[in-house]
């Protein structure tokens, strides 16, 4: 009876989040594709959630076939014209069409509207993240935690620059500071970056230069990760936690600041991995976001979303980077087809896409072996 009742509980409270959250990450990515696909009078075959054995399918009027497929972990639009879900061209297919079927062959189509319905995926990524992030806003507000320093660490770059207990931190770098967070995320991609302070202090305004340091820290889920740490802290009693109320615009312009920022963030910390300065941990593969999701899920709905929102980025950037397989990898070949005035010759992309695949395989091999270690250790 108990492994029935962790059965359960694992599916409740860690699988259907976990699907839940991805499902609409890949079906907004995907839908990217198709829309502009369809835009651009491009023949789609079929629209597929998941990959391998058809589970659940329909064919609409046009001719795609939008399919659910036996394992969740992604998805593809399969354009006329492709060979596979990777949209390698098929021209042996295209040489047997119709005039009318090459109209809308997707390998056929020009250099500009191939390149839109490839770059469709991940711009679709960043605006669920915008859609997310605006609602939250709107409806909850904007949190406003005054920027008042409560503790100095000692030794820490604050003490060395004179940051006192009291002080409220006004403007970085010629800035603004609405919040404690503001001053947080400035400082967190400056490792080494000396940077200016106007902090108030008995109702005057003093200027001090500081030079935020390289920490591990751990997040509630207990991953570790590295960012720039200035040593002030504010405890309990100088919290005084407010929301300051946005209207549409305004939690739009929050959403894209939100967005932009986890944007940015993502792509210091994944440059950190690669140049050494950032833990390979920080990586985590399914195993670990199906346990984050289920973390989160037991928090509130609103921080789903938000993981949500933050996955939908990640993904958008995986995405872009200039691998064969990734959309960022069809973007780099469709770069050199304008540069050369002519496609890469076939066996060059059939060895590209070879080495993506590899690639995309080691990786995902990768992170789940990391997320085997965590999850039992």
């Amino acid at each position: 009876m108990e492994w029935v009742i962790w059965m359960a509980s694992l599916l409740v409270g860690t699988i259907l989040p976990f699907l839940f959250v991805l499902t609409v990450i890949v079906f907004v990515h995907e839908m990217g594709h198709f829309l502009v696909a369809r835009w651009c009078n491009v023949a789609v075959d079929a629209f597929s959630i998941g990959f391998g054995p058809e589970l659940l399918g329909w064919e609409d009027r046009r001719g795609t076939r939008w399919r659910i497929a036996a394992i969740p972990l992604g998805g593809y639009v399969k354009f006329s014209g492709d060979e596979n879900a990777a949209s390698q061209p098929d021209h042996e297919a295209v040489a047997r069409m119709s005039e009318e079927e090459r109209s809308k062959s997707f390998v056929l189509k020009p250099l500009w509207q191939r390149a839109a319905v490839v770059a469709a995926g991940p711009f679709a990524n960043f605006v669920l993240a915008v859609a997310i992030f605006t609602v939250y806003f709107a409806l909850a507000g904007r949190p406003a935690i005054e920027a008042k320093v409560s503790e100095v660490e000692p030794a820490s770059p604050a003490a060395e620059a004179g940051f006192l207990p009291g002080d409220v931190i006004r403007a970085v770098d010629g800035d603004t500071i609405r919040d404690f967070s503001g001053v947080q995320r400035k400082v967190a991609s400056a490792v080494g970056v000396e940077m200016e302070f106007v902090v108030e202090r008995d109702g005057e305004m003093v200027t001090l230069l500081a030079t935020p340091e390289r920490r591990e820290l751990t997040d509630p889920f207990g991953n570790a990760y590295t960012q720039g740490v200035l040593g002030v802290r504010r405890t309990a009693v100088d919290v005084t936690a407010e929301r300051q109320s946005l209207g549409p615009l305004q939690a739009f312009s929050a959403g894209l600041d939100e967005t932009a920022y986890i944007a940015r963030r993502t792509v210091e910390v994944v440059g950190g991995i690669v140049i050494g300065t950032q833990s390979v941990e920080q990586l985590g593969g399914p195993i670990r976001v199906a346990q984050v999701s289920g973390e989160v899920a037991k928090i509130s709905i609103a921080a789903l979303f938000s993981l949500m929102a933050m996955l939908s980025i990640s993904i958008g950037l995986i995405n872009l980077l200039p691998i064969p397989m990734l959309d960022g990898g069809h973007l780099m070949f469709y770069a050199i087809e304008a540069v050369r005035g002519s496609p890469l010759p076939d066996k060059a992309q059939e060895v590209g896409f070879r080495i993506g695949l590899a690639m995309v395989l080691m990786l995902m091999a990768f992170v789940t072996y990391q997320d085997i270690v965590k999850a039992t250790s």
